[in-house]
């Protein structure tokens, strides 16, 4: 069921990256994605999202900020300093809810922003919004 996304979009062809250190919180937002048909890669730490992306540029990224080593913030800073990724939407899953937190995100240049615990139809709506919106940039 791909029904939120706009018709012409080719599911199938698109690429989600979930970054997250907890497996267990990514086996949650693969199950919350599930309907959908597109692929989804996994990476467990800032490092591996930003080697991943450097080889096969996802569609979207849906990142965890707090992670050892790499943090989000600085997956984000590093993504769009750089001309091949600084348009990639991400959107920020945290359990970081401060509005301090919220606005670096977005400063930085997250396109969302989405506290956990997840609920289910706020990362679908924001998934296929970003999805729609890349579309329709290209």
């Amino acid at each position: 069921m791909n029904a939120l996304l706009n018709p012409g979009i080719d599911v199938d062809k698109l690429t989600v990256l979930v970054v997250d250190d907890v497996p267990l919180n990514v086996l949650l937002i693969k199950k919350m994605l599930s309907q959908y048909t597109f692929q989804l890669k996994t990476a467990n730490s800032g490092q591996a999202a930003l080697d991943i992306i450097d080889k096969s540029m996802p569609d979207l990224l849906l990142l965890d900020l707090m992670m050892p080593g790499i943090d989000g913030f600085e997956v984000i800073r590093r993504l769009r300093a750089d001309e091949k990724t600084k348009k990639l939407p991400i959107i920020i899953l945290s359990a970081l809810n401060s509005e301090a937190d919220i606005v670096k995100g977005f400063k930085l240049g997250a396109n969302d922003f989405i506290n956990k615990p997840i609920i289910m139809e706020k990362l679908i709506s924001s998934v296929t919004t970003q999805l729609n919106l890349a579309a329709a940039t290209k």
